[in-house]
């Protein structure tokens, strides 16, 4: 495993984030990159409802790719759902995309080549499920390029995204809050021996 790859492995592992943001670790793709992690996450609210999912990925070529402008890429998908009366809001989507610009500056992370979408669909259920009432589905998918190995503030801004499109409250200022363990796994070149990282 190059050394830093590791070295973002163990950013990722020492990072501490809010009690609502549970994490899973997931197969991280092998195709795109010769290295990857991927981690699932959800946000429950205070009666442990969930209110925000996502996946968090980060990618590593040791050769560098031109697309990224570095050796490294962070992947992020936020969802949640929000009343149906947002759907006809023609600022959702600039608002939506705001969050993953504030987040970024907020954490004062260095970025390049940042980009993504933003998708809201409005789900209207009928015939046996009339009852269930109309919601609109956010869909936040962002990457950029970090500038160190440096990942676990990256891991939190995708935290602060989930948190924010859940509709928690921020912390107070010098409130930590105890964090959700994972155990990051290396996906190195198709053949080889995965590195698995202990916590």
């Amino acid at each position: 495993m190059p050394a830093p790859f590791a070295a973002a492995l163990a950013s990722l592992r020492e990072r501490r984030l809010r009690g609502e943001v549970h994490l899973a670790e997931i197969p991280g793709p092998t195709r795109v990159a010769p290295y990857s992690v991927a981690l699932e996450g959800e946000v429950t609210d205070p009666d442990g409802e969930d209110v925000a999912t996502g996946r968090f990925v980060v990618l590593h070529d040791p050769d560098g790719q031109e697309t990224w402008q570095g050796t490294f890429r962070v992947v992020t998908l936020v969802r949640a759902t929000f009343e149906p009366e947002l759907a006809a809001d023609p600022l959702l989507a600039d608002v939506a995309w705001t969050w993953v610009t504030e987040s970024l500056s907020g954490a004062g992370v260095e970025a390049l080549a940042i980009g993504g979408t933003v998708t809201r669909v409005l789900s209207q259920s009928f015939g046996a499920l009339a009852a269930t009432p109309d919601a609109v589905d956010l869909e936040i998918r962002a990457s950029w390029t970090p500038t160190d190995t440096a990942l676990g503030v990256h891991l939190a801004v995708w935290a602060d995204l989930m948190t924010t499109a859940g509709g928690l409250p921020p912390l107070p200022d010098g409130v930590t809050s105890l964090a959700s363990r994972s155990t990051p796994r290396a996906h190195p070149r198709p053949g080889s021996r995965p590195h698995t990282v202990g916590p």
